[in-house]
């Protein structure tokens, strides 16, 4: 059967929401997660399908593609497609035309999981290796100590203090309480928490999102961030073992995290956390 590329309206993303939640496992590599669709969510339903692109073979959606900016693409794919030539083949064809409509013309990424067929076959067309990625993953087989913070779980009357943490924590951050409000209400979040962690004064110096991928999943966090007024004091790595806890609570099996592998001090924080260094991850690379 022919594989179909195709681009989703807002009724569709329930689907390739389930498709995704479906295709996490530990045995697996990381890859693109429900909650990274959730987290880009913010942008509001309509963005989100606009950004998200589905390869299907016999109605059935085998890989998933978000589109984080239009020089970036995270690709997702059906654990038994892995390795299969017909569609990694018609992948490269797609993200290579940009009459296709996936990427645009220039100097574009990949993201797709590594020892997928799709990494191989785009080298050898002369993509390159971008900067590594670090991801991390804490097991939840064994209960999680408390992280010594007073967490908050944080819901819409008080959305303003997750935003608030979250612009003071990342230069140039746009999330804003309406941006709040459009991902808490996508299908994903129904499986998400925010969490604000408060210091001894009650000030909100930590936040953190995490997505759960349902019962015996892995989880995600995604974003996490400290106060700038207030680093250096421990609360990256307790609003981490926090995240950890409220995942095992959601079902999640593990959790993971991803960070730049040039980010030092946030690897150290993930590891603090009980967090262990999985192979490094990258993207692949078109010049323009």
């Amino acid at each position: 059967m022919a594989i179909v590329l195709g681009t989703l309206g807002i009724d569709g993303l329930g689907e390739v929401v389930r498709a995704l939640r479906e295709w996490q496992c530990d045995e697996g590599p990381v890859q693109l997660h429900p909650g990274d669709l959730g987290w880009f969510w913010r942008f509001g339903d309509e963005a989100t399908a606009a950004a998200t692109r589905t390869w299907s073979r016999g109605g059935e959606i085998i890989a998933v593609g978000l589109l984080d900016d239009p020089e970036l693409l995270r690709v997702a794919i059906a654990p038994e497609a892995q390795r299969d030539e017909e569609l990694a083949q018609r992948l490269v064809e797609d993200v290579s035309a940009p009459e296709a409509g996936v990427l645009i013309e220039g100097k574009v990424y990949v993201e797709a999981p590594m020892g997928a067929l799709v990494q191989d076959l785009l080298s050898k067309d002369g993509w390159m290796t971008a900067d590594p990625w670090v991801p991390l993953r804490r097991d939840l087989s064994e209960p999680v100590p408390d992280p010594g913070l007073r967490v908050d779980v944080i819901g819409a009357e008080q959305a303003h203090e997750r935003t608030a943490v979250q612009r003071a924590s990342f230069d140039g951050s746009t999330f804003t309480d309406a941006r709040w409000h459009a991902m808490a209400d996508g299908e994903p979040y129904a499986d998400a928490r925010c969490l604000v962690g408060r210091n001894q004064l009650g000030e909100s110096v930590a936040a953190v999102t995490v997505w759960s991928a349902g019962e015996g999943k892995p989880g995600l966090i995604e974003p996490m961030g400290v106060h700038r007024l207030h680093r250096g004091r421990g609360y990256g790595t307790a609003i981490t073992v926090a995240a950890a806890r409220a995942l095992q609570e959601l079902g999640s099996c593990s959790a993971v995290v991803c960070t730049p592998g040039f980010n030092v001090g946030a690897i150290a924080t993930y590891e603090a956390a009980g967090f262990e260094r999985l192979p490094e991850t990258r993207d692949l690379y078109r010049d323009a």
